[in-house]
């Protein structure tokens, strides 16, 4: 799709607006209830929604089903990052009141680190037709390492902290608690960072790392780089709520793991047919109606089989915990 620049500078500038509207009304760190975080997942979600389907009104037909499938496969890939998010918080003591500030910063720092990631992808791609077979075997190898961690079931998978962080913590030091919504405190003279910043670089860095296959996944289904930032953005602004929203389903979805798979997998096989066709070679290509069914059915069957399995196992431990109350004690 042809995209002018005063176009990119009207799209900057509403995700800007919404996003000051988001951090306006929740700049008062609080404790964010499941009727809030509800509420906003489905304006972000309707939002999203609207701006797809006005590029089927102001665009093409190509570029709306382009955009559905690429915010669908980052809101999905985001919802798998959201069990990292967990452990972050968990491992640095986070205040409940004051994740959603946490949450925001970091997401927004993750928005921009992606929009130069989504500008150097689209640079290399426009040059270097080559750069889809990379990616085809990135995703396929990410897939396959997706099912080997499933298969692992590591319940006591913890996060640490990469050297970058830890530099960063070396360098300027860092406070011994929280201090409200400060990110920066005098102590001794010397300015130190405080928690709360520390927190939103991991988020913000944890993000960056889980790009480096949504990025080319996003390229696999189009090469448009205003689709593929526009999806990456409103995939990341609904996730903090989404985060508050169904923190506390994350453990019931067992299964998503095999289904992000599946779809990366997918999407790996569509780059090298890709790849391919542009070499030359006369293979099929997949069309994107194709990848939305396939993507959308993927994560239909992945909740109702992760929803089964929980219902198995939850009637498994609740007649083995009725057992155990039945045996007799020895006197």
């Amino acid at each position: 799709m042809d995209v002018s620049t005063s176009m990119w500078v009207f799209t900057i500038l509403g995700l800007a607006a919404l996003i000051g509207v988001d951090f306006f009304i929740g700049r008062k760190p609080h404790d964010v209830s499941i009727k809030e975080a509800g509420i906003w997942t489905v304006v972000w979600i309707t939002l999203a929604v609207l701006f797809g389907f006005g590029l089927l009104w102001f665009g093409t037909s190509q570029a709306s089903a382009e955009f559905f499938a690429g915010f669908v496969t980052e809101k999905s890939l985001s919802v798998d990052n959201l069990f990292v998010f967990v452990l972050i918080m968990a491992k640095f003591s986070v205040p409940s009141h004051l994740q959603q500030r946490v949450l925001l910063i970091g997401v927004l720092i993750a928005l921009v680190l992606r929009a130069i990631f989504i500008a150097a992808g689209a640079a290399v791609i426009s040059n270097f037709s080559w750069i889809f077979y990379i990616f085809g075997a990135f995703l396929l190898y990410t897939a396959w390492k997706l099912i080997q961690e499933a298969r692992a079931d590591e319940d006591d998978e913890d996060w640490e902290e990469n050297r970058l962080l830890k530099k960063i913590e070396t360098k300027f030091g860092v406070a011994d608690q929280y201090h409200g919504t400060k990110l920066f405190i005098q102590k001794n003279g010397k300015r130190i960072l405080t928690p709360l910043m520390v927190v939103m670089l991991a988020i913000g860095m944890t993000d960056l790392l889980f790009a480096v296959d949504s990025i080319p996944a996003i390229f696999g289904l189009t090469q448009d780089p205003y689709i593929v930032f526009t999806a990456n953005a409103f995939a990341l602004m609904g996730l903090r709520q989404l985060y508050f929203l169904i923190g506390g389903l994350l453990k019931k979805l067992v299964h998503l793991s095999y289904g992000l798979s599946v779809i990366l997998g997918f999407i790996g096989v569509k780059l090298v047919l890709h790849a391919l066709h542009e070499s030359g070679v006369p293979v099929p290509e997949i069309s994107i109606a194709v990848s939305l069914a396939v993507i959308g059915g993927v994560l239909v069957i992945t909740t109702i089989t992760s929803l089964i399995a929980n219902k198995k196992r939850e009637a498994a431990e609740a007649a083995e915990t009725g057992k155990s109350d039945r045996t007799p004690v020895d006197s």
